[in-house]
């Protein structure tokens, strides 16, 4: 896996939340079972890809909408946690454009749209090997004020401090 990382001056807690992140996405079992991979990961944005499984189709033989909005919240997740404090989804409004079949690889890219100290907004699509909007979505996060709990303790003297990219409050 590569990763694409833009630091906006903070190169060493960028480089430090990334790989954590990494780390923890090669843990996770839910991500391993749907076949789940971070393609792309840097501050506010991220790219993961699901490949094709026949488990994953529903009663039509095309790719259920649970495993479409699992992809979308994985790369939401990953996305709207890599300024290095935890945040969770308050909000999350999808449209299904079209369907999916069981054989074609999907990609859900979230782009951090908007961010505060206290919310994050972010577009997901998810598109098909051909480039088609299978689904898109709206998120909204919320920030808390925590380090991320699978990061390195904070070198005694050294203030807290959240990756900024965006330029957001």
């Amino acid at each position: 896996m590569s990763f694409l990382i833009h630091s906006g001056g903070n190169s060493g807690m960028v480089d430090e939340v990334i790989q954590s992140i990494q780390r923890q996405v090669k843990k996770e079992k839910y991500a391993q079972k749907l076949g789940l991979r971070l393609i792309k990961l840097e501050p506010g944005h991220a790219i993961v890809e699901m490949e094709p499984q026949e488990e994953l189709t529903n009663i039509f033989g095309m790719t259920h909408g649970g495993a479409i909005f699992s992809l979308i919240d994985e790369a939401f997740e990953v996305s709207c946690n890599t300024h290095g404090t935890v945040a969770v989804a308050l909000s999350m409004t999808i449209t299904y454009h079209r369907a999916s079949d069981q054989k074609s690889r999907l990609r859900a890219e979230s782009v951090e749209i908007h961010r505060s100290a206290k919310t994050g907004t972010y577009e997901i699509k998810v598109t098909n090997e051909h480039n088609d909007l299978i689904a898109s979505c709206t998120a909204l996060a919320y920030r808390k004020k925590e380090r991320l709990p699978f990061l390195a303790p904070p070198s005694p003297g050294t203030a807290p401090q959240s990756v900024s990219s965006t330029g957001g409050v």
